[in-house]
């Protein structure tokens, strides 16, 4: 458990040095928004060598509406678990603390779509001016509630090939999110690292938390 804590501060240092270098380091005006944004030679490089790829885009959209059913899905089954036992306390602990870490997951989601700290490489269909783009929410929202999901299958399937089947379908599409969204064009690649850096944060602080509630058990 501690050394889970441990790694989750040490991501989250990342992701605030990872602010600081896009901030202050090799900052310059992106020509296509005529917006300035940090680590240009890295970000830019990368960026030429994947190209645009729209159809990735919508395809991750379309893995962070699933994403979204199933946190709801499991919210449901929070809320069944309520009214069978009628107590809060009866509620699964790992549920509370799943609601938990969605609750952080949206304020941050929130909170990074006022406070601009990069914008992304292009302007989308109807926008006029580039959109915020650091981190990437969506590979927050992938990781953090796929990788969730497969930390708590454990805890509900019973059976080796369904618990197998639904870690790996989890994993599958976390990893596929994450990597089509870097290849789609629609951000950079520090957003990208930004969104993994800040979700493995929480998700090492989330499992730390599932060893406690284990413990306590």
């Amino acid at each position: 458990m501690k050394k889970k804590l441990v790694l989750s501060a040490v991501l989250l240092i990342l992701f605030v040095l990872l602010i600081g270098l896009v901030l202050r380091v090799d900052v310059a005006t992106v020509e296509a928004t005529g917006k300035p944004m940090g680590l240009y030679r890295l970000n830019t490089a990368v960026h030429e060598t994947l190209g645009t790829h729209m159809l990735l885009y919508r395809i991750t959209k379309y893995i962070g509406y699933g994403s979204l059913l199933l946190a709801a899905a499991f919210g449901c089954f929070g809320v069944v678990q309520l009214i069978r036992r009628k107590s809060l306390r009866k509620v699964d602990p790992a549920l509370w603390a799943l609601a938990g870490l969605y609750a952080v997951t949206a304020a941050l989601y929130v909170l990074f779509e006022k406070v601009v700290i990069n914008y992304r490489p292009i302007l989308l269909k109807g926008q006029t001016e580039a959109a915020a783009s650091f981190p990437s929410t969506h590979t927050m929202m992938f990781c953090v509630i796929l990788g969730s999901a497969a930390m708590l299958a454990g805890r509900y399937i019973k059976g080796a090939w369904p618990l197998w089947i639904v870690r790996t379908g989890c994993i599958l599409l976390l990893a596929a999110g994450v990597l089509w969204r870097l290849v789609s064009g629609v951000h950079w690649f520090t957003d990208i690292l930004g969104g993994m850096l800040i979700s493995g944060a929480l998700l090492l602080l989330f499992s730390a938390v599932l060893d406690r509630i284990q413990e306590k058990q």
